[in-house]
């Protein structure tokens, strides 16, 4: 995907109306669509818009809401109990009917979808955040910092954020695969990435009038979808199970020289 624009073997957005729909060739390895552009082509670029609108928006996500979250988990009070009941308030709604309440309002288009779904993504990411921070704070190593006049930042910078670490990761692995399958739904549905660029979306629902003459229209950005959300989700999977972080040695004189 990240060098999609150097393999790729034809332009994708080159038309030969005289080979549309041709089937595998070694010109045109998984033969050609209805304007007769090369389908391998844009499988691959299509994979770079795809997987690039999930990453940011996963990215976005996963700062704002662990920021929110630690924030909430130190602090409490008003900052907790208003961070808290917006989350409650999205996570009350299906993501994708918030996505398309915004994406209608705001216009389609790949910056919107980002918008959309970072809006209702960072929520899973601050409850995360949340719990391993309060969980966290019951350490005796915070203790041991706040005893030694240690300032708020540092404990965030130097126990909490990396305690949270690997969990949050393998919650941005999980909803990777989510926002990857939610991106392609919306550009199904003609809301995200918009002609003549290319995205697995909308790769599915321009072959699926065409899918009894060339299947492979359809088959092949379904099973790109498919392989890259299941990977991802595997991977999130494993970081699960690494062993609880221990509590860290030298805290005192971490502490002390602060």
């Amino acid at each position: 995907v990240v060098i999609s624009s150097w393999i790729r073997p034809d332009d994708p957005n080159l038309q030969n109306l005289d080979h549309r729909l041709a089937g595998p060739t070694l010109s045109h390895l998984l033969g050609t669509d209805a304007y007769g552009r090369d389908v391998l082509s844009r499988l691959l670029v299509g994979g770079r818009f795809s997987v690039t609108i999930a990453g940011v928006t996963v990215v976005l996500s996963a700062v704002i809401g662990t920021l929110l979250g630690i924030a909430s988990g130190r602090i409490g009070g008003l900052v907790d109990e208003i961070a808290m009941r917006a989350a409650d308030v999205l996570l009350a709604f299906p993501d994708m009917l918030l996505a398309l309440v915004l994406i209608v309002i705001m216009g389609p288009g790949p910056k919107t979808v980002v918008i959309a779904m970072t809006v209702v993504g960072w929520t899973a990411f601050a409850r995360l955040a949340r719990t391993m921070t309060l969980e966290i704070n019951t350490h005796g190593y915070i203790e041991a910092a706040k005893a030694l006049g240690c300032r708020q930042r540092f404990i965030v910078v130097r126990h909490v954020l990396p305690n949270a670490f690997n969990p949050v990761l393998s919650l941005a692995l999980s909803r990777f695969a989510y926002q990857l399958i939610t991106v392609g739904s919306l550009s199904y549905l003609g809301l995200g990435v918009q002609p003549p660029q290319s995205d697995w979306g909308s790769m599915l629902a321009e072959g699926q009038s065409f899918m009894q003459q060339d299947p492979l229209l359809v088959a092949t950005p379904g099973l790109a979808i498919f392989i890259t959300a299941l990977s991802l989700t595997m991977a999130g999977q494993g970081l699960r199970h690494d062993r609880a972080p221990a509590e860290p040695a030298g805290v005192v004189a971490t502490g002390l020289t602060q």
